[in-house]
């Protein structure tokens, strides 16, 4: 190797979501409302879940460890992006950029895992309903989320470590609005083939085994409702439970495409807008469709204001 090649890159460009330069204010103030909108909804829920007793079970302790992961998922990504559309210099450092994946990438896969554990609080307290009280503890309650999370957080240095075997030589620019391990791959002077094929691999397994375990238990759900269930409990049952399967039909339908099926080439913008969808939109949409077909988190909303 020369020494011209053997020069690394110590800081990378992100060039963005668009090269346009009429396009970054008008963006930086959509975005900007959409993150602020994101922060206000997630926290706020996790507020209301703390203040009012009557929110004090596990379906709502489950719902606001979800809404920290979302909290944490916007933040990773969002304020860098904001500062760029306002700013000409916008070079991050390698550091902050392995950092920036590892906040993201363990954020995402706690969500994944939390959404299956609010299954299986389902599946329980609806084919089960009396022994919910016995089967769904305080103490497994916290024990789920915290397997939940500590996955998130091993999952992410795994990857996060094996980007250290990579040099960056040839260019140091991302296409992209954010550190995303694929874009990094494409800009390595090192063989990315052994870290491709453990994404892929863990995606893959991760993705497969969550949903599959989502779709199992909700199927029950589906049809415990249907056999039991009297009218006006169906209505409340499957109002909460089509809630769910919303947030997981978004969250898991751009996590696929983008992960688990990059075979298949999507174009550079389209590519950007499934990153876009679930770092951004899926954590602003997620305090909304868990809220506004609540009822309880309504009453709980209207108590507070009330006070």
């Amino acid at each position: 190797m020369t020494e011209e090649n053997e020069t690394l890159v110590a800081e990378f460009v992100l060039m963005g979501l668009t090269g346009h330069p009429e396009l970054q204010v008008p963006l930086f103030l959509v975005f900007l409302v959409i993150y602020l909108t994101t922060m206000v909804g997630n926290l706020g829920l996790i507020g209301l879940i703390c203040k009012d007793p009557h929110l004090h079970t596990p379906m709502y302790l489950f719902l606001g460890s979800l809404a920290f992961a979302d909290a944490c998922t916007s933040s990773s990504v969002t304020p860098k992006m904001l500062m760029n559309f306002l700013s000409k210099n916008h070079m991050i450092s390698i550091s902050d950029c392995m950092a920036q994946f590892y906040f993201f990438g363990s954020s995402a896969t706690t969500e994944c895992f939390l959404l299956v554990v609010m299954a299986y609080d389902r599946y329980v307290a609806i084919c089960n309903p009396l022994l919910y009280p016995v089967v769904m503890s305080n103490q497994l309650c916290m024990q789920l989320i915290g397997v939940s999370y500590a996955i998130g957080f091993v999952h992410s240095v795994i990857h996060v470590t094996l980007l250290f075997r990579l040099t960056f030589c040839r260019s140091n620019i991302i296409q992209y609005f954010y550190c995303e391990i694929l874009q990094l791959f494409k800009i390595s002077c090192t063989d990315p083939a052994i870290n491709i094929f453990l994404v892929l691999i863990f995606s893959a397994f991760i993705q497969v085994i969550t949903f599959t375990a989502i779709i199992v238990s909700y199927t029950c759900v589906l049809f415990a409702i249907l056999k039991k269930k009297p009218e006006k409990g169906r209505s409340k049952t499957f109002s909460t439970c089509s809630a769910h399967l919303l947030s997981v039909s978004l969250f898991y339908g751009t996590l696929f495409f983008m992960y688990v099926h990059p075979g298949s080439g999507p174009a550079e913008n389209q590519d950007k807008m499934y990153s876009l969808f679930y770092t951004i939109m899926i954590p602003f949409l997620n305090p909304f469709i868990y809220s506004l077909r609540n009822k309880e988190v309504i009453d709980a909303l209207r108590r507070i204001m009330e006070k």
